[in-house]
This record gives C-alpha cells, sequence and structure tokens, in this order.
C-alpha cells in the first residue's frame, strides 16, 4: 500500500490533470466484463501525459499493464495488483491529403474505419467490425476477412521501457501472425500509428462495411460479452470448426459457454468469473488436443 500510496502522490505531482482511480474494477474495462479491482487505474489524456505516466509507474517500481479497449483480455477475479494505464482517451484520428489516416494509440478501430471512409480511402474497410483500439491491434496485427493491420500500417511511433519516442516503419514491424516487433518487447508503448491505404469510392466502401458487419451479426454472438475469436488459428485449422467437431458448442462451466452461435467464441452469459472462463478454455484445449491431437493456443491474454 506504501508504493500506492506513493505513486500516487508522484502522479499528482508530475501531471496532476492525469486522472487517477483506486480499486477500479477490471470488469468495466475488459469485453469480457470480467476482472476484478486494479489498485491503480491511470487514464493519460495525451502523449506527455501517458510518458509522464509511465516513467511515474515504473519509477515507483509497481507492475504495469498497458489497456487499450481491453478487447483481447481477460483478467483475474482477484485484479491487478500494480497499475494499469488506459489509453482510450487518446484517440485523436485524421486523414491526411497524401492517403494516410494517422490514429492515437487509443483510437476504436471501428472509428478508423469510419474515418478512412469519409474521406474516401479503402483498405481500413476489415478492421471495423474489430472491438479493439489501435494499439492493441498493432501489437497483435489484428485482422478480419480480407486484411490485417501488416497490409495497411506505414509507420508507428512508439516510447520504449526508459520513455524515449522512437518510430518503426514498414518492415521493422516485423508482423506475423497476431505478432509484431511489441509483443518481443512488452516495454514498448505504441502512442501514434500512420496507415497507408489508398483511394477509393465512399459509397463503395460503406457497402463493403456494411457487408462486413452483417456477416458479423450472422455469425457471431454480438449479444454476450466476449473477447472474439478466443483462440489462434492452428495451421492448416480453423479453431471454430475444430471446437465444435468435437462436440463442444454450448458447453459451460459457471456461466462461460461456448457460443452455440459461433465454436470459436467462449461468452460471458452473465456473471462468469475469470476462473470460469479460465476451466473452459483448458476444457476446450484438453478435448480438441485429445480428439484431433492439435494444439489450440489462446489469442487471449490472461492476466492473473
Amino acid at each position: 500500500m506504501e508504493k500506492i500510496n506513493a505513486c500516487i502522490a508522484a502522479l499528482r505531482e508530475a501531471a496532476p490533470e492525469i486522472q487517477v482511480a483506486e480499486h477500479e474494477p477490471m470488469c468495466r474495462h475488459t469485453t469480457f466484463a470480467i476482472g476484478g479491482p486494479a489498485d491503480l487505474f491511470v487514464t493519460p489524456k495525451t502523449p506527455a501525459q501517458l510518458t509522464q505516466a509511465l516513467r511515474v509507474i515504473r519509477g515507483c517500481g509497481l507492475p504495469l499493464l498497458l489497456l487499450g479497449n481491453g478487447s483481447n483480455m481477460l483478467v483475474s477475479d482477484a485484479g491487478y495488483r500494480g497499475a494499469v494505464v488506459c489509453t482510450t482517451e487518446l484517440d485523436e484520428v485524421h486523414a491526411t491529403a497524401d492517403g494516410c489516416v494517422v490514429a492515437q494509440a487509443g483510437a476504436l478501430l471501428a472509428r478508423v474505419a469510419r474515418r478512412a471512409q469519409r474521406a474516401g480511402l479503402t483498405g481500413a474497410e476489415f478492421s471495423g467490425g474489430i472491438p479493439g483500439s489501435v494499439g492493441g491491434a498493432v501489437f497483435m496485427n489484428a485482422g478480419a476477412y480480407d486484411g490485417q493491420m501488416a497490409g495497411i500500417v506505414e509507420k508507428t511511433d512508439y516510447l520504449d521501457g526508459n520513455g524515449e519516442m522512437h518510430t518503426l516503419e514498414g518492415e521493422e514491424h516485423c508482423f506475423g501472425y497476431r505478432s509484431s516487433a511489441f509483443r518481443a518487447h512488452p516495454d514498448w508503448t505504441v502512442v501514434q500509428t500512420v496507415l497507408r491505404l489508398q483511394p477509393g469510392d465512399p459509397a463503395a466502401i460503406l457497402d463493403k462495411m456494411n457487408d462486413f458487419a452483417q456477416r458479423r451479426r450472422d455469425k457471431q454472438p454480438l449479444n454476450f460479452p466476449s473477447a472474439g475469436s478466443t483462440f489462434k488459428r492452428p495451421e492448416g485449422y480453423f479453431a471454430g470448426r475444430l471446437i465444435e467437431d468435437a462436440g463442444l458448442k454450448g458447453v459451460s462451466v459457471g456461466a462461460a459457454q461456448v457460443s452455440e452461435k459461433h465454436a470459436g467464441f467462449l461468452i460471458n452469459r452473465g456473471g462468469a468469473t475469470c476462473e470460469d472462463m479460465f476451466r473452459l478454455i483448458e476444457l476446450v484445449q484438453q478435448r480438441v488436443r485429445d480428439q484431433f491431437g492439435v494444439e489450440l493456443e489462446c489469442e487471449v491474454r490472461i492476466v492473473r
């Protein structure tokens, strides 16, 4: 508790305008709607505030968890013993005259896709239904349907573990399937990304976005809290098909359930705990391993 109080005092001295909350329930900040309280929940509104917050927290020696929209995270029922830095207020997005969209780390992908569409820029349509933020999407090379971040990210400004700003360009991102240079350097923090898009017809772009949205509504359990696809796609297979063929559709552990609509989604039917979801993940992995000899790797980050 002494470290927490010292960190709060240091944050208020360094940047009094930064929002700092104690014992903030993480279930309010994850799309699973699961998670106990974080000791500190810090919400910077500008890159300068983000830099200050990270430096102070690291200087105080507190464990640090960076959070965007919480769409790919399962947090312990006990919460997080340390400081959570949430980037959702860093959400500026604008289009440039040379065919780019510049977006801060906390900007939702849906907002980025809409801004690109209004500017007559194509290439970001795939991202419109992904319930994540730009920072998380770059971190994990998020993708859907016909696209992924690797295909549109031109450069990214980031803070290293010492709070110094750097820029990655092009192949320096080291994008792979659900991976990037940021996964290999967890102390790096995405601040802003430039997306290189192509000129297109706004009406045709909107039609494509609407088509993707309709496909999501038809196939995915959007009416329940989830983290999207829970598992990575195994080489040569589809995770959802393996789970369905293993007879697991609708199987529950507590209030955590394999969706009856799409077996690749594990959902919170209301009141599920982290332990419920974790045990269901393990059950699915074990059943698929036993029946098909395939290891399902979790795409969701588990914070316990």
